[in-house]
């Protein structure tokens, strides 16, 4: 939990700079071909902007002390979420992708990335609403895993060059799909380890 705080502190302080407007820095300067296109442009800081908010709110829907002492914070931060996802920062991801940089193998990634970080958040919501709340959470753990690839694209990003020497383009798209289906995969396993561990305590009960 520790690495996951600080892994959101650092995604805050990496989208400091984009506030000011300028158009001059970072991840923007590879951008210049496109950046005068205003629904682009509004996408990326609408997305960078409340993609902070959606890593924040995530990161307390799994506590199991909010959700036993604070039932109604934890609806409140997990509401704000779903909003978040749905219409804001999911939909703005998804009009990011297809500007994405890379070729079409990258670009596809980035918009499955955002059709199933969409399409994972609405059933989530779905089966809180029914009040099935051990699906609820399985839904809402494949959701926040693909709200992390936001800081695993950066981590393999970082970590990647340093042991494979491909082309840039390759490199590029290898990043882009392993920077969410290894979280995705990840997720699964929790999920199926939870569902073991209850099936074992109900059949020894």
């Amino acid at each position: 939990m520790l690495a996951l705080l600080f892994a959101c502190c650092l995604m805050l302080q990496l989208s400091l700079p984009y506030i000011g407007g300028r158009y001059d820095i970072d991840f923007l300067l590879t951008k210049q071909s496109i950046i005068h296109i205003k629904h682009w442009r509004y996408a990326f800081y609408f997305h960078v902007a409340f993609s902070i908010l959606t890593l924040a709110a995530g990161f307390t829907q799994f506590s199991s002390f909010l959700q036993k002492k604070y039932r109604k914070l934890h609806r409140a931060v997990g509401y704000i979420y779903v909003v978040d996802v749905l219409f804001v920062a999911g939909p703005s991801g998804l009009i990011m992708a297809f500007y994405a940089n890379g070729t079409l193998a990258a670009k596809s990634s980035f918009v499955i990335l955002s059709l199933l970080w969409i399409g994972f958040t609405l059933l989530a919501a779905y089966f809180a609403r029914k009040k099935n709340f051990p699906v609820h959470k399985n839904w809402m753990m494949r959701s926040y895993a693909l709200t992390l690839s936001a800081i695993s694209l950066r981590f393999y990003a970082w970590l990647l060059p340093r042991f494979l020497h491909l082309d840039g383009v390759s490199e590029y798209t290898f990043i882009a799909w392993i920077s969410w289906t290894i979280n995705l995969l990840v997720a699964e396993l929790l999920i199926l380890r939870n569902m073991y561990a209850q099936s074992r305590s109900t059949n020894s009960a």
